[in-house]
């Protein structure tokens, strides 16, 4: 008998089926629950199921994972298969009866094509070819490599990284390229302008405080204890501040000096000149760049730094704006003093014109009625009077004593009588002139009432003239008290180098700049991009 034939070998595994071996990805021997199966032996199943997958949009529905579309891919690129996507490679490969998603499609086809007879059982892992499963005639067997035939990984590998250093050249060399254009450049011109351009610029220091001519035993009571204190100046200062830095300073500024002028010279260069035809802000501009004026609250002391090309200039600058400022601030409290003084001065007057009035009423009276002093003509009439009194009293006496006598001298008792009748006729006269009205319709009394009033009122007013007096004397001292002056603590020096421009700092601000307007738009494309390609 002959020997039985011995069991067919398994066929080598070459190059390419381990290439295009598939691992483990999760699923298992199992297909796609939707993807078509091909019959063991690579047979056509049905014209419905043929039909359906090589339907691409049946294929879409299928929900294929990326890694498996990719293995298609490849699939369908080692046989040759004109595929338009990964879809149409899965498409293809159906059509072809291979199923790119089946474990070692490959060896497969070369164990059928050199393994056992139908129906039996494949060496491996491979399944079984059920008997009468053959191929379409109209699909052209594929043609696999040799076995000796490998393909050179390492020019494909070389290759790859070749294409990829390429790409990071590529991608350097743009980088720079923004990078000089948008950062090195402009940098290079900034500095290019600070160092040779620019204008060289001379700044001058001043610093001054505000103070107040106050005496020191009144800080305590009339500024609430805050004379002493920054605090006590503070709105002048602010106040002050505000207007060295307003359009006014700098048109007293262009008047007195020439402003404009000044930085409108040809030796100022381009970027820093003022046009001589530039308009009134364009000209405030330049000045509030050249004229820094700052306030520090917690010192009390007002910072001024003036900027010009020249230091004498400078100078000239600062001092006049400094008497700019010491006339401001005498303005601040000239109304408030005005006002105070006025007042005093209208309520002397009035008392002064009143006391007048009075001692010209007084002086009238005594005109009229002829009486230096009611008081004195009433004092001289009384003195008479008494004298009068005494007198007639004494006689009176003497004749009652004669008429006492049992035989009276009627020769002396008849001169005494008559003596004593005068007396009173006089007294009468005198009393009567007291109080009884003359041909002008006054009296006395009534002239010494009227002089007596009117010398009330002379004394009053000048009272009040008195007080007017002292008043408009305190409001004077208050007025004082109120008076602001400045007060320099550094005076301004022309200094003998130039301050500005500051070229190696101003070149790396200007660096930073750039580079963070670089960054700035190079992270806004690429998020704009990564949106768009989402």
């Amino acid at each position: 008998m002959d020997a039985a034939p011995a069991a067919p070998q398994a066929p080598q595994r070459s190059a390419d089926e381990a290439l295009f071996a598939q691992t483990e990805d999760g699923f298992g021997a199992a297909p796609y629950p939707t993807a078509a199966v091909a019959p063991t032996g690579m047979a056509v199943a049905g014209a419905a199921d043929n039909a359906a997958g090589t339907d691409l949009d049946a294929i879409r529905r299928e929900g294929l994972t990326g890694r498996q579309l990719r293995l298609a891919r490849r699939m369908a690129q080692k046989y040759g298969l004109p595929a338009t996507s990964d879809f149409d490679a899965v498409r293809l490969l159906r059509q072809a009866g291979l199923d790119p998603f089946r474990a070692n499609p490959v060896v497969e086809i070369v164990a059928e094509e050199d393994g056992p007879a139908d129906g039996q059982p494949r060496a491996g892992n491979m399944m079984p070819i059920p008997a009468g499963a053959r191929l379409p005639q109209t699909i052209k067997p594929v043609k696999m490599p040799a076995p000796g035939e490998e393909v050179n990984h390492a020019a494909e590998i070389l290759q790859m990284q070749q294409d990829l250093a390429r790409r990071r050249r590529r991608r350097s060399m743009l980088m720079m390229a923004r990078l000089f254009f948008f950062v090195i450049l402009p940098t290079f011109l900034a500095g290019f302008y600070y160092y040779r351009v620019a204008t060289p610029l001379y700044a001058t220091k001043t610093e001054f405080v505000i103070q107040q001519a106050m005496p020191q035993q009144a800080t305590g009571t009339s500024m609430g204890g805050l004379a002493n204190t920054p605090m006590a100046n503070m709105q002048d200062s602010i106040t002050v501040q505000g207007y060295l830095q307003s359009r006014d300073a700098m048109l007293r500024l262009e008047q007195d000096i020439g402003f404009r002028d000044v930085f409108s010279a040809p030796g100022i260069d381009p970027i820093q000149r003022l046009d001589p035809e530039a308009s009134n802000e364009a000209a405030y501009k330049i000045y509030q760049r050249n004229v820094r004026v700052s306030y520090d609250p917690t010192e009390g002391i007002i910072r001024m730094e003036v900027i010009a090309p020249d230091p004498q200039t400078s100078v000239r600058f600062s001092e006049a704006l400094i008497g700019y400022a010491e006339e401001q601030v005498d303005q601040l409290t000239q109304r408030l003093r005005e006002d105070a003084m006025k007042g005093a001065r209208e309520s002397y007057a009035e008392a002064e014109a009143a006391l007048l009035e009075a001692r010209q009423r007084a002086v009238t009276l005594q005109e009229t009625f002829k009486v230096l002093s009611s008081e004195v003509e009433v004092s001289l009439i009384t003195s008479q009077i008494g004298q009068l009194e005494g007198q007639l009293t004494a006689d009176r006496l003497s004749l009652a004593q004669m008429e006492a006598n049992e035989a009276p001298n009627l020769a002396r008792m008849e001169p005494l009588k008559r003596r004593i009748a005068t007396l009173e006729d006089e007294i009468a006269l005198l009393r009567a002139k007291l109080v009884e009205e003359d041909s002008s319709g006054q009296s006395l009394a009534r002239v010494q009432s009227q002089l007596a009033v009117a010398e009330a009122d002379a004394e009053t007013r000048q009272m009040m003239l008195a007080q007017s007096l002292q008043s408009m004397e305190t409001a004077r001292i208050e007025a004082n008290r109120q008076a602001r002056y400045i007060s320099l603590s550094v005076a301004p020096v022309a200094p003998d180098e130039a301050t500005y421009p500051r070229a190696f700092e101003n070149t790396m601000v200007a660096m930073m700049i750039f580079a963070g307007i670089y960054l700035l738009l190079s992270m806004t494309a690429a998020i704009l991009r990564e949106q768009v390609t989402a």
